[in-house]
């Protein structure tokens, strides 16, 4: 592939994965939180109202591509329970914050992630581009993970207003990798907003498969799009090896 000058990536489940202990975590804090702001709610109660209004948040946001956010289901969840709390009101903002932190603690590099972005680096322009509502959130996670440096472009839904697979946030990555399709590469493991969202703007995509080749758990929240797999002539990768290698084919 010696006409590729840049290389995209997406985040979860392709670079990293996060333990599914995280997310009873990162509700644990966030009750926790909210209680330490003189909100007091039945958990079990909480947590069915909140899983509710993250299936209807990322059900619109799939309609129209348009991002949601944590402080939306967090006020809808608490409005269920006899509360009142706008989605702007500072103790939302506090409860964001400590449902994240358990992220952080939760991530792990895919095995041989970093060895082969310094392999990349110098040689092809190098980008992120992720679903995920609460940006800062997604560059500590970066940070904590060691990977953050590798990354002269990271673009996040939450900044961009739009998730994969919507035409402008692959616009956006295009822009910052040089202008040209046709010389990049993006990098995903879910066949909708990765693969099928970087074809549809003209991004050769590579499909990686390692997470579902080894059984892992997906990220927390995360759940693979409906559909086929993507066309038979859309390289597939397994490690990174295989991306090394693919990037050395003629």
């Amino acid at each position: 592939m010696k006409h590729i000058e840049a290389i995209g990536f997406d985040l979860f489940n392709t670079l990293i994965t996060v333990d599914p202990q995280a997310l009873k975590q990162a509700l644990t804090r966030l009750l926790g939180s909210l209680a330490d702001d003189g909100i007091e709610v039945d958990p079990k109660a909480y947590i069915k109202s909140h899983k509710d209004a993250v299936f209807k948040y990322i059900k619109e946001s799939r309609k129209d591509g348009r991002e949601t956010h944590n402080r939306f289901w967090i006020s809808a969840a608490l409005k269920a329970q006899g509360y009142n709390v706008s989605p702007e009101d500072p103790r939302i903002a506090s409860a964001v914050e400590l449902y994240f932190s358990a992220f952080y603690d939760f991530s792990r590099r895919i095995p041989g992630t970093r060895r082969m972005l310094e392999a990349v680096n110098g040689k092809y322009r190098v980008g992120l581009l992720s679903n995920f509502t609460h940006p800062p959130a997604a560059v500590k996670i970066l940070e904590t993970v060691g990977l953050s440096s590798y990354f002269e472009t990271i673009l996040i839904s939450g900044d961009l207003g739009y998730r994969k697979p919507h035409p402008l946030v692959f616009e956006r990555l295009i822009e910052a990798m040089g202008g040209d399709p046709d010389k990049i590469l993006y990098v995903g493991d879910d066949p909708e907003p990765d693969i099928a969202g970087a074809l549809q703007a003209g991004i050769q995509p590579v499909w990686t498969t390692y997470v579902r080749d080894h059984g892992l758990p997906l990220a927390p929240g995360i759940q693979y799009s409906d559909g086929d797999s993507p066309p038979a002539d859309v390289p597939r990768i397994s490690t990174w090896d295989d991306f090394i290698a693919l990037l050395d084919e003629p």
